[in-house]
C-alpha cells in the first residue's frame, strides 16, 4: 500500500472505512458508494463486507490501488442464473 497508515479500521456509525496516516490526514471510504458505483451482485456484496469487518485495511487498499472490479469478477466468478 503507498499510504503510511497509523490506524484503519470500519466505522459502524458512518459506514466507512477510515484510515488515519501518519502526517494526520484522514481518508474515509464510504462503502455505501463504492457498492453502489460498483453495481455489485449479492455474492460480490458478502465479499465485500468480508473485507470491511475482518480486513478494513485490505479493504482499502483494494479500492484505493487496486481494480476492485476485476477482483470481484475473480473471486466471485460470472455466475448468473440460467432460466
Amino acid at each position: 500500500m503507498k499510504y503510511d497508515t497509523r490506524a484503519c479500521k470500519f466505522n459502524m456509525d458512518t459506514g466507512c472505512v477510515e484510515l488515519l496516516l501518519w502526517d494526520g490526514r484522514k481518508v474515509s471510504i464510504d462503502c455505501t458508494g463504492v457498492e453502489d458505483a460498483l453495481d455489485v451482485t449479492v455474492a460480490q456484496r458478502s465479499e465485500l463486507d468480508y473485507l470491511i469487518y475482518n480486513d478494513p485495511l485490505g479493504y482499502a487498499d483494494l479500492i484505493l490501488n487496486g481494480d476492485p472490479e476485476e477482483y470481484l469478477k475473480n473471486v466471485t466468478g460470472s455466475h448468473r442464473l440460467e432460466i
